[in-house]
């Protein structure tokens, strides 16, 4: 897509979405002007047709609810076709390479989404392939889910540019979520607050690499097990404290974590009547919860990383962020495929 914004110049066509690292601040503003029209055109119901003629392949190696199904309807909805693709049971870097499964895969596809473990795995495909390649969540990166959760904080924090907002992320600071949000935060110039032990503090390499784009944006980040340092916040957002396949780690992560558990003390400790309660889901919020319930019967801790009495909260904005996923998956795949994103 070729467009101005605020006098510079914005071309994403052809271009892969790995990590927002990969993006100015004026492509991003881009990305979420776009998303925020696509959702107003939907809510009218007016469809597209960017992609009309379009194959997308959705290579998944991890579960997904809202990532895959974004991508679906997305696609859908202005004219494309997806694949889901289950790497599982392919032969996708198994009896092939990455290189060689790029190779193919761009001589059927027009773009590939992958979602899965590694992000050297996503970079090579889209090194090999030769195509748009989207990051649908790596073990190091979110960019889909933070570009939703920028787009959710401008229809809720109305009254400040994003500039002017501070998000205080709590609990495991050093995962994939984090380093997004810090990735977002250091890109748009936000104040970005990680909350957590200091066991789980970002991996330094991290740290210095958005220490060095915050200095150019004028974004604020801190690291930190400080409550003193949720006064003034904007967002409180968080995620759960064990991941698929973290399961023998439950015990030790709860007992880390039970102090960082969000709930409505914590949020009153931000001073902002106004603040809003995030999450990319899925959230462990309540105690009828099968993890929760197995957690709780084997190990005797409580897993929830929110209180239901937040999550069903007026500051709980989780729904809507979902929804989000949607229109900024989409503007995505029209800025960077549309079939009129390479006319000027």
């Amino acid at each position: 897509m070729k467009m101005k914004d605020n006098n510079v110049k914005v071309d994403l066509y052809n271009r892969s979405f790995l990590t927002l690292l990969d993006f100015s601040q004026a492509d991003i503003r881009y990305l979420l002007d776009l998303s925020h029209q696509l959702k107003r055109d939907r809510n009218k119901n007016i469809r597209g047709n960017s992609l009309n003629g379009k194959n997308i392949a959705l290579l998944f190696e991890k579960n997904s609810t809202r990532t895959r199904l974004a991508f679906e309807v997305a696609i859908a909805e202005e004219g494309g076709y997806a694949s889901f693709i289950d790497v599982s049971n392919s032969h996708f870097g198994k009896k092939e390479s990455v290189a060689d499964s790029a190779k193919v895969l761009a001589r059927y596809y027009d773009a590939i989404e992958f979602r899965g473990y590694s992000q050297q795995f996503v970079i090579d495909l889209a090194k090999y392939s030769g195509i748009p390649v989207y990051n649908g969540l790596t073990d190091d990166d979110h960019p889909t889910q933070i570009l939703a959760d920028l787009m959710t904080i401008e229809e809720k924090v109305k009254h400040k540019p994003l500039s002017a907002v501070k998000v205080v992320y709590v609990g495991d600071t050093r995962n994939n979520m984090a380093n997004a949000w810090m990735y977002g935060c250091a890109k748009m110039g936000m104040h970005f607050v990680a909350y957590g032990p200091k066991s789980l503090h970002p991996d330094s390499a991290v740290l210095e690499n958005v220490r060095k784009i915050a200095t150019k944006s004028g974004a604020v980040i801190e690291v930190t097990d400080d409550e003193t340092n949720l006064a003034g916040a904007d967002v409180i957002y968080t995620d759960v404290w064990v991941s698929m396949g973290e399961e023998a780690e439950i015990a030790n992560r709860a007992r880390l974590l039970k102090d960082y558990q969000i709930t409505m003390d914590m949020l009153r400790k931000s001073n902002n009547p106004q603040v809003i309660f995030m999450h990319c889901l899925p959230a462990f919020h309540e105690q009828e919860n099968k993890f929760v319930k197995q957690a709780y019967e084997q190990f005797g801790v409580d897993i929830c990383e929110v209180t239901d009495e937040v999550f069903q909260s007026c500051h709980s904005v989780v729904f809507d962020e979902a929804e989000n996923r949607l229109h900024t998956i989409k503007a995505v795949l029209v800025a960077t495929l549309g079939n009129d994103s390479n006319k000027t």
